[in-house]
């Protein structure tokens, strides 16, 4: 931290920034690690059985640079050696002890139910990318629509291609697409068996084809792990497997919060993806 940034946290109030809720009825520390740079110590507010995993802070807005979404991951996947995890979102403050308890006594229910579907799970991410230009290649080799399409187009005059050109671009990029549906209908297919959910996120950039998201029971991690091993060397010369996990079930929880109702307690609404 900046002396600039130290003078600016120094001159504002402080408050609590939660990373999870967890069931525990015992008053936990988990060492030095929140958010901030400051070594603050992590530990629980308790509220009937459940607990809030929190650290104090300066009550600023945090960007989600990498040095600061890491230490809200490094805290929840430190808490979830031994616990079952409810991942709040990033950058979630609250002014008081007492804030965090209104939140859990005001969601106790869904909490709850919540962490009773998540208990014994964990989370894995799996990015499939593929060379497009190789791919591209071979759907001109083996697709007979666009392989005479190409074969005419190089037999005629110049002047003459240019529409051709854009129809054989169209019937590419339909046959990509094509071609990624049904690697991904694959991938999905030999997985389900072994997952409790799964969610697909949205692909980054243009060599990604799948960006998935897991719910593993903690017992099948190295079924499922064998699972995309299986996979990945199957497709090995097309495909390009990135394999991550376990995680806190980021995917499949969510807790939304709305902190500025009239009487300026806390809203919050819990939903879960399943099945």
């Amino acid at each position: 931290m900046t002396k600039e940034e130290q003078a600016v946290t120094e001159s504002v109030p402080e408050g609590k920034y939660i990373y999870c809720i967890i069931e525990t009825a015992e008053p936990r520390s988990f060492g030095s690690m929140g958010i901030g740079g400051r070594g603050d110590e992590v530990y629980t507010i308790q509220h009937q059985g459940l607990a809030a995993v929190v650290s104090n802070t300066p009550l600023v807005v945090y960007d989600p640079t990498r040095e600061n979404v890491f230490a809200h991951e490094q805290v929840n996947e430190t808490v979830m050696r031994d616990f079952t995890v409810l991942p709040m979102a990033f950058g979630a403050l609250f002014r008081t002890d007492d804030d965090i308890i209104e939140l859990i006594r005001g969601t106790y229910d869904a909490l709850r139910d919540v962490l009773a579907k998540m208990e014994g799970k964990v989370e894995f991410g799996l990015k499939v990318n593929w060379d497009r230009d190789k791919v591209t290649a071979e759907l001109e080799e083996t697709n007979d629509e666009i392989r005479h399409l190409k074969e005419q187009i190089t037999s005629r005059t110049t002047g003459s291609t240019y529409f051709a050109r854009m129809q054989l671009g169209r019937l590419i990029e339909t046959a990509l697409t094509d071609q990624a549906d049904s690697y991904i209908r694959e991938v999905y297919s030999l997985l389900r068996d072994t997952a409790v959910a799964s969610r697909a996120n949205k692909p980054i950039g243009d060599r990604m084809i799948m960006n998935a998201a897991f719910l593993i029971e903690r017992y099948r991690e190295a079924e499922f792990d064998q699972k995309v091993k299986e996979i990945a060397s199957k497709y090995e010369d097309k495909l390009s497997f990135r394999y991550t996990g376990p995680w806190p079930p980021y995917n499949f929880v969510h807790i939304r919060l709305k902190l500025e109702r009239g009487d300026g307690t806390p809203e919050v609404v819990a939903t879960n993806v399943s099945n």
